[in-house]
């Protein structure tokens, strides 16, 4: 049993569980996935197709042939975090193969670690399939290495990351991803959807929609509708929402068209969540940083979200620190925040990233002022946070069970997503539930970001 806060870096994704299920003499692959919910996604296509061919997956270095860094390139913190775990890994291992977002800087890996055995870039599963091939050749036995019924899970089994696009269309000066990742680029509705039921048949209780820009998915493809199935987020969200799972949402961005998703959280197709990317309320910050400067419009949609559906939760990430930020701007942000009444917010200090236009903008904010508004940003957020889950207690909540020890069984609400938001904890009567039960529960106690309860009867 574990207590927030939630870690609130935007580009880390949950630490991948993996299973030791190996044969005598199999080839066996290692896996170090950093990054995003996206990343995690691309290290599970590369683990099945790896699977698929006879490879054993190894949860730790030393029963490893070679192992995959899957790595991150979002911040250069994530980038020294990166190196750091590519470095990790050959002094364990010794034979390692680097892909994902850093991969698009091949020099800047090879020029850390010479030794690595291959260096490969975001989404490239045929090169990184073609590196292990070199480096460990497979040897599958046709007798007992099948291709599996379901893919490779780097998650709890209950709940499941859906990729529905990569890329983004988006020129925001703080970020690289396009340039690492591509123009938005929309998977086929009926794909998605047939992925999404043989996970929520494999035993999957929630689903996370997740892409660089999920409110803009289908935009790539002019909405093409195959097989029955329209590429439009809020079509694809209502047959998602059929499938009997839950269905969350995030990195939507809050286009017009978003507030038709609200009625299907009202209706109880999806859950009423969202998470979108705010970034900053100042309108002359926004614009600095290439994004959308409404903020004042943006209250006035929130306000209608909660009309149509009062139960939604508002989840966002910010930014605080960005060049030429002046207190006066920061002043703005605070007291939108203070308006807004965001249920679960993040916050990161603007670092520069080689390659972002941000760098060369004038009036950089020095690190001491950025660690200063980091401060009175929580300390708000936290606050507002506090209030909120204060107002649950008494009420009973629907909570999907994440995991079950001595101590408690730790469960989330539909508010709540896994690794970033908040838990709720049960600490009697618990001992007969297991991971992926969705109960009832009555709240009984709330914190700064966690809540307390038993079970309704």
């Amino acid at each position: 049993m574990s207590t927030n806060p939630p870690n609130l870096r935007p580009d880390l994704a949950p630490a991948p569980r993996l299973a030791d299920t190996r044969r005598p003499g199999q080839p066996t692959i290692g896996m170090v996935s950093l990054g995003c919910p996206k990343a995690l996604v691309d290290s599970e296509r590369i683990l099945t197709r790896l699977r698929a061919e006879g490879y054993a997956i190894s949860p730790d270095y030393s029963g490893a042939d070679a192992v995959i860094v899957n790595t991150c390139g979002f911040l250069d913190s994530a980038k020294a975090e990166s190196l750091e775990a590519i470095g990790e890994a050959l002094a364990e291992n010794g034979r390692v193969i680097v892909t994902g977002c850093l991969g698009a800087e091949p020099d800047y890996i090879t020029g850390a670690h010479p030794s690595v055995l291959a260096v490969t870039g975001p989404h490239q599963y045929e090169q990184v399939l073609d590196a292990v091939h070199g480096a460990v050749p497979p040897s599958p036995d046709p007798f007992i290495d099948l291709l599996p019924a379901s893919g490779v899970s780097l998650t709890p089994r209950h709940y499941s990351y859906l990729k529905i696009s990569e890329g983004c269309n988006h020129k925001c000066k703080f970020c690289i991803i396009p340039d690492m990742r591509g123009r938005l680029a929309s998977r086929p509705a009926h794909a998605v959807l047939r992925e999404a039921e043989k996970l929520v048949q494999a035993g999957v209780r929630e689903l996370l929609v997740i892409s660089q820009d999920t409110s803009a998915y289908g935009v790539d493809i002019k909405h093409a509708t195959e097989r029955d199935h329209r590429a439009h987020i809020t079509d694809l969200a209502r047959d998602l929402g059929s499938l009997g799972a839950w269905v969350r949402l995030h990195y939507v961005y809050p286009y017009p068209h978003v507030r038709d998703l609200i009625p299907l959280m009202a209706e109880g197709l999806i859950l009423p969540y969202l998470d979108i990317p705010f970034q900053h309320a100042h309108s002359d910050t926004l614009k600095r940083m290439a994004r959308p400067a409404a903020a004042a419009k943006t209250l006035d949609e929130i306000a209608a979200w909660r009309e149509v559906c009062p139960e939604i939760t508002l989840r966002s990430t910010f930014i605080v620190g960005y060049p030429g930020e002046t207190e006066a701007e920061f002043q703005t942000l605070l007291d939108w925040m203070d308006e807004a009444q965001l249920d679960r917010v993040g916050c990161f200090q603007y670092e520069n990233v080689a390659g972002a236009r941000s760098n060369a903008l004038p009036d950089h904010v020095a690190p001491e002022v950025k660690q200063e508004r980091w401060d009175r940003f929580m300390e708000k957020a936290q606050a507002i946070s506090e209030a909120r889950l204060a107002a649950k207690v008494g009420r009973v909540l629907q909570v999907i069970v994440d995991e079950v020890d001595d101590e408690a069984a730790t469960c989330r609400t539909m508010a709540d997503a896994p690794e970033i938001d908040g838990n709720l904890f049960i600490d009697e009567g618990f001992e007969e539930l297991k991971p992926g039960d969705i109960v009832s529960v009555e709240v009984d106690e709330a914190g700064e970001y966690d809540l307390w309860g038993r079970l309704s009867s």
